[in-house]
C-alpha cells in the first residue's frame, strides 16, 4: 500500500504544481460534489420536475453515504495530507510537500471517497432519468443518440473534475476516488431496480432510518468494545492540519450520519404530511416554478443557520433536525404556503 500511496502523493503534488491556476475551480468542484448540493439544490428542483427522480436522489445519496461510512470504518483508509508526514516509506529522504486548503482536513478515513461516491450516484440518477424521459417521449433515434453521448460525456467530465479536485486538495488518493465512483454508480444502479421507495409509508421511513442509524452506532460500539477505535482519524486530522480551525465537527463520521438520517426521515415526513397530500395535485407550470424558486430561497435561509460544536450531543441533534427540515420545506411547507397565498389573493379579487 505504501507504494500505491506514494504514487498518489506524487500525483497530488504534480496537480498542485501544474494546475495551480485552477485552484479555485477545484475547490468549487469539491464543494458542489458534496451531498449538501444534492439536498439543498438538486432535490427541490427535481421534486417539481419529476418527483420519483427526486425521491430516488435522496435514497441513493443517503444510503450511498451510509455505505460509504461503513466502508471507511472497515477499510481504514489513509489520507494524503497526514500519511505523507507519518510514513517511513521515503526513509532519510525528505517527503514530498503537499499544500493544504480549508476543505482538505476532513476527519474521517479516506477510502472510498465520499465526494466521488456521492456525486457519481447522484449524477448517474439524473443522467439516466433524462435519458429515460427522452425515450418515453419517443425522441428520434439520431437526436437520442446525440443526447446519450452528450450526457454520458458530461457525467464523465464531472466525475473526472471531482476526482481531480479531491486529489488536488490532498484529501484523497487516486485509488480512493476511483473506488468511490464505482461504488456510487453501483448504489444508483441498485436503486434503479427498487420500486417500493416511491410508495413507502411513514412507518417504513422511520424503520429504515432507525435501522441505518442503529447499525452504524452498533457497529461503532461493538468494535470499540473490541479495542478498535473507529475515530482514529480525528487525532491525525487535528495533528497534521496546518490550521486547527480547518478541522470542523461537521466533517466527522457521526455528523454526516445524523445529517443523512435526518434528511431521509424528513423526506418521509414531507411525503406523508397533510400539507403535501393537500397540494400534490397542483401541477401547473407557474405553480411548480414558484415552488422551485421559493424552496431554493427558503433552503438558502435555512442553510445560514449554524450551531456551536461546544456540546456534541446538541450539535448532532440540531444537525438532524435541520436536515429533516430540508425535504419537509420543499415537499410540504412551500407548496402549502404558495397555495394559500394565491388562493387568498384570488378570494380578495372576487370579493
Amino acid at each position: 500500500m505504501d507504494l500505491l500511496h506514494s504514487w498518489g502523493v506524487s500525483l497530488a503534488a504534480h496537480l498542485q504544481t501544474e494546475f495551480r491556476a485552477y485552484e479555485s475551480w477545484f475547490q468549487l468542484a469539491s464543494s458542489v460534489a458534496d451531498l449538501h448540493t444534492t439536498f439543498f439544490v438538486f432535490f427541490p428542483v427535481w421534486f417539481y420536475l419529476h418527483r420519483r427522480v427526486a425521491i430516488k436522489l435522496v435514497w441513493v445519496a443517503v444510503v450511498g453515504d451510509w455505505l460509504n461510512l461503513v466502508l471507511k470504518w472497515v477499510l481504514f483508509g489513509e489520507r494524503p495530507y497526514w500519511w505523507v508526514h507519518e510514513t517511513k516509506f521515503y526513509g532519510p529522504d525528505p517527503s514530498p510537500s503537499l499544500q493544504q486548503f480549508h476543505i482538505t482536513c476532513e476527519t474521517g478515513p479516506g477510502s472510498p471517497s465520499g465526494h466521488a461516491m456521492g456525486s457519481a450516484g447522484v449524477w448517474y440518477v439524473m443522467v439516466t432519468a433524462v435519458l429515460s424521459e427522452a425515450s418515453r417521449r419517443n425522441v428520434p433515434a439520431p437526436l437520442y443518440g446525440i443526447l446519450q453521448i452528450g450526457l454520458w460525456a458530461l457525467f464523465a467530465a464531472v466525475e473526472l473534475i471531482v476526482c481531480m479536485s479531491r486529489v488536488f486538495m490532498a484529501a484523497h488518493f487516486p485509488h480512493q476516488v476511483v473506488v468511490g465512483v464505482a461504488s456510487g454508480i453501483a448504489v444508483a444502479e441498485v436503486f434503479s431496480r427498487v420500486q417500493w421507495i416511491y410508495s413507502a409509508s411513514l412507518r417504513r421511513y422511520f424503520n429504515v432510518t432507525l435501522f441505518l442509524l442503529s447499525f452504524a452506532v452498533g457497529f461503532y460500539v461493538l468494535l470499540k468494545a473490541l479495542g478498535v477505535d473507529l475515530l482514529w482519524t480525528l487525532e491525525k486530522a487535528q495533528r497534521w492540519c496546518v490550521h486547527p480551525e480547518w478541522v470542523h465537527m461537521d466533517t466527522t463520521p457521526f455528523a454526516s450520519l445524523l445529517r443523512n438520517m435526518g434528511t431521509l426521515f424528513g423526506l418521509g415526513l414531507g411525503l406523508h404530511s397533510p400539507l403535501y397530500t393537500e397540494n400534490k395535485k397542483s401541477s401547473s407550470a407557474p405553480f411548480r416554478t414558484g415552488c422551485i424558486v421559493a424552496s431554493l430561497v427558503s433552503l438558502r435561509c435555512l442553510d445560514s443557520l449554524t450551531f456551536s460544536p461546544e456540546s456534541q450531543g446538541l450539535f448532532y441533534l440540531l444537525s438532524f433536525c435541520k436536515s429533516a427540515a430540508v425535504p419537509l420545506i420543499s415537499t410540504s411547507v412551500v407548496p402549502a404556503g404558495l397555495t394559500r397565498l394565491f388562493h387568498g389573493k384570488t378570494c380578495n379579487k372576487t370579493s
